[in-house]
């Protein structure tokens, strides 16, 4: 039977007492604030991120190049109506060799999609389990989260704990590499009016919605199957005091595994709630990405818009 419990997978050359020594090495990957032992059966430690999230673990398995599991034995986040979602869950990382290479399988389990912190439980786990773990196994030093200040991925998150930047994201049964290219074919999602490319890093290309919004992005990272970002250089929304409200912001797309599915994080950064247009472009991107772009992966047709019509959620 399928499980709903997060689940990602990394592939290294490196082996397994390579991998289980750096799993150990929480603080190398995890947290540098990580306090308590993190490489004994038995023993507990604690992780914290200001004051967002903390945690008190158990290591409660410890078989040498094969297997870590942690217990949570508290937990907290600020953010959540249930804050303890994570207590009694476990943290499991399997090792084993495949074609003269070792897997690290990760699990969070208990962590599903019901859980109010999913979305961003999910994104934190994959960035820290597939780009840091991994930088620490493959390159000797990881991106833990730092002592003092925060790092780029902790700003990220904590703009979208706030609740400030416009996000969306949906999990469909699709290729990670699908995804990417559904994205990049503006015109069957977002609208057919478009000018350009928008498919390679420093592409540019405009849309226009009748005579309501203009914009016009480049691509400034790409990053197949993985992530796609679009700097807005110019834009025109009509109806505004401020008409160049987007020119400046950020329009990025993050592409994750979670089990078999693949997930989409899309993040308007710059769109918040003190922007004039917030209300009417949220509705806009509600529709665009949470309903077009989604029946596009789903269902092979997405619902742009039109070049004979004006833009439908203004």
């Amino acid at each position: 039977m399928a499980t709903s419990d997060f689940t990602t997978t990394l592939v290294i050359d490196q082996n397994p007492t390579e991998a289980f020594n750096a799993i150990n090495n929480v603080r190398g990957w995890w947290s540098e604030e990580i306090e308590g032992s993190t490489d004994k059966l038995n023993e507990e430690f604690t992780y914290h991120f200001e004051d967002v999230h903390s945690c008190r673990m158990k290591i409660i398995e410890l078989i040498p190049n094969r297997k870590v599991v942690w217990h949570v034995l508290d937990n907290y986040f600020s953010f959540t109506t249930d804050k303890n979602e994570w207590k009694d869950t476990k943290i499991i990382f399997e090792i084993t060799e495949q074609d003269h290479k070792t897997q690290i399988r990760f699990t969070h389990q208990g962590l599903v999609p019901e859980y109010e912190c999913y979305d961003v439980c999910r994104e934190a786990w994959t960035n820290y389990i597939n780009n840091s773990l991994r930088r620490l196994i493959t390159t000797g030093k990881g991106q833990p989260n730092p002592k003092e200040g925060r790092n780029d991925f902790q700003e990220s998150i904590t703009q979208k704990l706030t609740g400030q930047d416009y996000h969306a994201s949906f999990t469909v049964n699709v290729t990670p590499l699908e995804v990417f290219n559904a994205i990049n074919s503006v015109s069957r999602w977002w609208t057919e009016n478009v000018e350009g490319g928008s498919q390679k890093l420093n592409d540019e290309f405009a849309v226009h919605f009748g005579d309501i919004h203009y914009s016009r992005q480049r691509l400034v990272e790409v990053i197949p199957g993985k992530k796609i970002v679009w700097l807005v250089t110019d834009s025109n929304l009509s109806w505004l005091k401020n008409k160049q409200e987007w020119t400046n912001t950020k329009i990025s797309f993050e592409i994750s595994t979670t089990g078999k599915s693949t997930q989409l994080s899309f993040t308007h950064i710059g769109l918040i709630p003190e922007v004039e247009c917030f209300n009417d472009c949220s509705k806009g991107w509600d529709q665009y990405i949470k309903d077009s772009l989604f029946k596009l992966l789903t269902e092979g047709k997405g619902h742009p818009d039109k070049k004979i019509r004006k833009a439908s959620f203004h």
